[in-house]
């Protein structure tokens, strides 16, 4: 099976159907937070194409991150599911079908590289009742654990402690969990920074190397630039040409079915660069 068999085959095996999925009711301020009861299973209410990030990649996009909740997880059961210890444990699904999600789904959607460390991250977490809905879950790019772990737990202790609704919590983290806290009256607002100039954006920039692959009998084209979720154009001198997208850090592997010794032009974003096979 060639590549590009390879990488049909996941897309296809991506999609699965929801488990007992039902649409919210209209919130008073917008659409409500979808409602999807899947314990222990990732579901797939709706196919990944393209996702984009905000906020420097700490925020996910609404178009397939939107957030969706358990409504198995109500206001008056919370004693007994998300403030009993050991509950995530009964609601997270196996570790195979997360890194389905994580490596076949969110990864292509989202243009990471396998490469790259992340976190498969649940936008509401379940210690808010969150789903296991892939509307619900999103690479988490950077260290682990990271920040917004600590927002959730000060978010569910607040839910415990009858400091804010259920609701409350699981609408604010879903909206910006930078501003949670703030929104729900638990911290400190953000404070503002003074304007400053914006400084001239760098110039583009970009690196290529290649590197046969046996398994595939062609080349890997690897890319280094500062153009972030552009698309990426290897052309070797055979006529060959394939293209593919950066990740959040400018990184690329583009696949040509080059010869040895063609010389490659590589265009990625504004930035242009070259190589040898």
């Amino acid at each position: 099976m060639n590549r590009a068999g390879v990488f049909g085959l996941a897309a296809a095996l991506a999609v699965i159907p929801a488990f007992w999925l039902s649409q919210a009711s209209q919130a008073s301020s917008g659409t409500a937070l979808k409602r999807i009861h899947d314990p222990r299973h990732v579901t797939y209410s709706i196919h990944l194409a393209t996702c984009y990030t905000r906020d420097h990649g700490q925020i996910p996009g609404r178009s397939c991150t939107p957030g969706s909740i358990d409504p198995a997880v109500t206001q008056g059961n919370i004693r007994s599911t998300i403030c009993r210890a050991r509950w995530t444990k009964k609601a997270r699904p196996p570790e195979p079908q997360t890194q389905r999600a994580k490596y076949q789904v969110a990864y292509p959607a989202f243009h990471i590289s396998a490469r790259t460390r992340s976190e498969l991250d649940h936008l509401v977490p379940l210690e808010l009742g969150g789903s296991n809905d892939i509307t619900n879950l999103w690479p988490e790019v950077g260290k682990i654990p990271n920040p917004k772990d600590r927002v959730e737990n000060a978010l569910n202790r607040a839910v415990c402690d009858k400091q804010v609704s259920l609701a409350a919590a699981q609408r604010a983290i879903a909206a910006d969990w930078l501003t949670a806290e703030a929104r729900l009256g638990l911290g400190p607002a953000p404070t503002p920074q003074p304007s400053q100039p914006s400084p001239p954006p760098p110039s583009p920039w970009c690196t290529a190397s290649a590197s046969y692959n046996a398994k595939y009998q062609d080349y890997d084209i690897y890319v280094h630039s500062n153009q972030p979720y552009r698309t990426v154009t290897a052309t070797a001198s055979n006529g060959a040409t394939h293209s593919f997208h950066t990740d959040g850090t400018g990184y690329a592997d583009v696949y040509l079915d080059a010869n040895s010794g063609n010389n490659v032009q590589v265009q990625a974003g504004a930035a242009s660069c070259s190589t040898t096979t």
